[in-house]
């Protein structure tokens, strides 16, 4: 099992994912090598809740031109892992 820290990088703050923590729903950034259980894992881990379905996506990386040599550059790739937690969970994120 991985270490937790490795696996989450950190929290995705925007003003959809802020709809999404009224319904115990959760998003990180992840580890680009990191699998479903190794996120459940991390989760249950750093905050001591109990994660009952995990989604993932991978954002591609956007090609990039340099301004001053014209050559073409690339962002890195980025995964994203959208956790659900079970009813009456909470992770405080933002508090105090």
């Amino acid at each position: 099992m991985r270490e937790s820290m490795s696996v989450l990088h950190r929290p995705i703050v925007s003003e959809k994912t802020y709809a999404l923590m009224d319904a115990h729903v959760y998003v990180f950034d992840v580890d680009t090598d990191a699998t479903k259980i190794d996120v459940r894992h991390a989760v249950e881990q750093a905050f001591g809740v109990k994660v009952t379905k995990v989604n993932t996506l991978t954002r591609k990386g956007k090609s990039k031109r340099n301004r001053r040599t014209n050559r073409i550059g690339r962002t890195p790739d980025t995964k994203r892992a959208i956790v659900t937690l079970a009813a009456g969970n909470k992770i405080d994120l933002f508090e105090g």
